[in-house]
Order: structure tokens, then sequence, then C-alpha cells
């Protein structure tokens, strides 16, 4: 009792760093919500090299993530940390260059380095969450970190616009394109150097927290052992509980692959909001990000007061992917003329109402939700030691916020933006079959 008692205060310095690294990785990630709409402004981008820039963001988390993990097995936890952060903040300091010459490679560039330094800070912090507590809460701790993560969320693209925005009205390609050539260029100019100043103070703000967190001793992973209640393996022969390669374990694999899936669907309602909301002629197109993590804030909400007492992680997996599917068929057979469903959910607060397609796609916010903290304990459960690298093997996972959304680009030219919503429906049943079956495999049959 008493080394419980101990446990849980030693984990509490951890436990609060991550949530602050979980409000960063939100704010960093759901800038790209606002960053699109405006760099398809400032290097006059089609759609499809427009959500490039979300695309070499998630692309990272591929490529880097087992060599990040290697880092992580060698220096440890803290100090990649420390690492991901300097990373992330070199990549800020890339927009420099990007936003002087308005080259789009060197944004995309930089979106990379940013994308690696989060793929290192992922890998360490996700565990952390997964095995400091009991298996059947840890969707409840994760969505702690996921209301800081979306909250964060919610703020980046509504102080894009005051910071990069402010003094500047009718952003939108099509308005630009109407101005004269020289006029066009002082314009694009202008805009571009509005990003300098804010990139360069959190570059500034994320290196004065890499070195506070340089000075700080935190414990090692390895020395928080997770309480295990689960019964999975325990009437299980020996013979079949032994696991020579983390490829041997079907929950992580199927995992990655559901995650795989996830993170392109999240990415595409979360990212590609902006660019739909602007071609049917939104206003303020640089803020919608925000009402799909609104929606993402109040499912972390509803996930936190329902699991575990009133139901399991595994049924909230399956209710989000159920709840996705319905939102994606209703977005696809949805008006862009009618404002019923903004104006019967939030009308009454005053907040600015927005076509039917456009708040289903918010809407898809709160049927994502639950889906990282639900999965991560599925398939990070009876690892054991092969628990950090089973969490570089999800890492990779996110790749699919970089394929998945230049798929929707592709789809949006070939017909039309709204009717290119259907690629999520493939994603939503992977994630379906997961929740119902994938999960609970123990054993390649």
């Amino acid at each position: 009792m008493t080394h419980s008692t101990s446990g849980a205060r030693s984990s509490m310095i951890p436990m609060c760093i991550i949530a602050l690294l979980f409000f960063i990785f939100g704010f960093v990630t759901w800038l790209n919500g606002a960053l699109i709409p405006f760099l398809q402004v400032v290097c006059q981008l089609s759609e499809t090299q427009a959500l490039m820039i979300a695309s070499c963001f998630y692309f990272a988390y591929v490529v880097m993530a087992l060599p990040m993990a290697m880092i992580l097995e060698r220096v440890g936890y803290q100090s990649s940390m420390v690492l991901g952060l300097s990373i992330i903040a070199l990549g800020l300091l890339g927009f420099i260059p990007a936003a002087l010459l308005q080259e789009f490679w060197i944004f995309l560039v930089a979106q990379f380095v940013i994308g690696s330094g989060l793929t290192i800070l992922q890998t360490a912090a996700n565990p952390y969450v997964v095995n400091v507590g009991p298996t059947q809460s840890a969707a409840a701790r994760i969505a702690i970190m996921g209301l800081l993560n979306k909250g964060a969320g919610i703020l980046a693209p509504l102080l894009f616009t005051a910071w990069v925005l402010g003094g500047f009205s009718d952003i939108n390609l099509a308005a630009i394109n109407q101005l004269p050539a020289e006029q066009q260029q002082v314009q694009i100019e202008n805009l571009a150097h509005q990003l300098i100043t804010p990139y360069v103070g959190m570059a500034i703000a994320l290196l004065v927290l890499a070195g506070g967190l340089s000075r700080i001793s935190l414990p090692d992973l390895a020395l928080i052992e997770p309480e295990r209640t689960d019964n999975h393996t325990q009437d299980k022969p020996a013979s079949q509980q032994v696991k020579r390669t983390i490829w041997q374990f079907p929950q992580l694999v199927l995992g990655a692959i559901a995650l795989f899936f996830y993170v392109g669907v999240e990415v595409i309602a979360g990212d590609t909001i902006g660019l739909y909301g602007a071609s049917i002629g939104v206003a303020n197109a640089t803020t919608l990000t925000s009402y799909t993590m609104g929606f993402m804030v109040l499912g972390y909400l509803l996930g936190l007061v329902c699991i575990p007492r009133f139901i399991s992680q595994e049924n909230a997996l399956r209710v989000s992917a159920l709840a996705g599917l319905a939102i994606t068929t209703l977005l696809l057979l949805s008006s862009n003329e009618s404002t019923l469903i903004a104006t019967i959910i939030w009308g009454w607060t005053g907040i600015t109402t927005v076509p039917d397609s456009v708040a289903l796609i918010a809407l898809l916010g709160l049927a994502n939700a639950m889906v990282w903290p639900t999965l991560w304990p599925l398939a990070l459960a009876d690892l054991g030691q092969f628990t950090p690298k089973g969490s570089a093997i999800l890492i990779m996972g996110i790749a699919g916020g970089a394929l998945m959304p230049i798929i929707y680009g592709e789809l949006a030219r070939a017909s039309n933006s709204q009717q290119a919503y259907w690629i999520l429906l493939p994603g939503y049943f992977i994630i379906a079959f997961y929740a119902f079956y994938g999960h609970t495999l123990r054993n390649w049959r």
C-alpha cells in the first residue's frame, strides 16, 4: 500500500510535465488547420498542394519513428523530451527563411522537422500515460491529456488568425488573384512576413521549456510498474505467452493499422474543414478547425465522465467508430445552403453558424475524440518489455495523417470537395473492425 501511494506521488511531476507536452502537441499540430488555407494563398497552391503541408508533417512520423525509438532507448525518456522540444524549435525557426522567400519547399522541410521533433515526444509521452496506472482507466488518463491537446487545438487557429491575419480582410485565393499583379505580390509578401514574429516567439518558448526540463529529475519509465488487471493471458500455457518479436502481437499490429486510418480521418476532419469552408464561401475559414477541436474537447469530457464508470473503453471505441460512419454518411448527403444543424446545436450561444456540411465535418471531432485514448491501451495491452517498441510502431501509424489528406485532395479535384469525404468511410470501418474484434486477438491464427 505504501509503495502504491509513493508511486502515485512520484508520478505527479512527470504527469504534469507530460500534460504540458500534450498541450504543445496540440498547439503545434492543429496550427496546420489554419496554416493550410493561409499558405494556399501565400504560395498560390492547388488544394492538393496545400494539403502537402499536413502530409509532410505527418510523414515525419513514419520516417522517424524507429530512429527516434532507438534514440529513446539510448538516452532515456527525459533527454529525448528535451531533444524533441529542441527539434520542434528548429523547425519553427525554419519558417523565417520560408516566409521571407515565399518558397513552398522550405515550408515543407520546416514542417517535416517539426513532425520529427513531435515524433520523439509522442514516443516518450504516450507510454507514460498508459502505464502509470490501471489499464482499465488508461483511456481516462489519455482523455485528460487529450483535453489539453485539443484545447490547444481550439486556441491555435484562433490565435493564428489574430496574430497573422489581424489587419487583413477577405484573405482567400480568389480575392488575391483578382488584384493587379504588382499589388498581388505586395499583399502576398506582407502576409508571409506576418508569420515570422509568432513563429520566432514559439521557438523561443520551446527552447526555454527544453532548458527547464533538462534541469528537472524525472523517474525513468522503467521505474513505473504498470498495473495489469486484465486476464487475457493468465490462463494461457507458457508456450503461448512467449513472444520474441514485436510483430507477434496481433493486438498491436492491427492497432497500428487502425491508428493509421484514425489519424487520417482525424486530420481530414481538422485540417480540411478550412479549405472546404473557403471553397463554399464561409467567412474566416482559418478559424473553422476550432469548431472540430471544440467537439473533440466535448468528446473527451464525455469520456472522462463515462469511462470506465458507465462504459468500457472497448465499447467507447465501438461507439466512436459507428458515430463516425453515421456522421460521414450524413455529410455526404447534406446541403451547403442550410444551416439547420449549426442553428440547433450552437446557434443559441451566439457563435457564428455554418452550412450543414461544415457543421457535420466539425461533428466528426466528437466521433473521433475517444478513438486515440481507447485504442492506445488496447493496442499496448500485455506487451510487457515490448512496450517502448510497441509505442514506436503505433507512432508510425500517424503516417495516416500524411497519406489520407492527399487522397482526399485528389478526390476533391476529380469530383468535388464534399463528395471526396467518402474516403472517411473505409477508415471508420477499419476502426470498427478493431473495436469489435481485432483488439481481442493475442496470437495470429
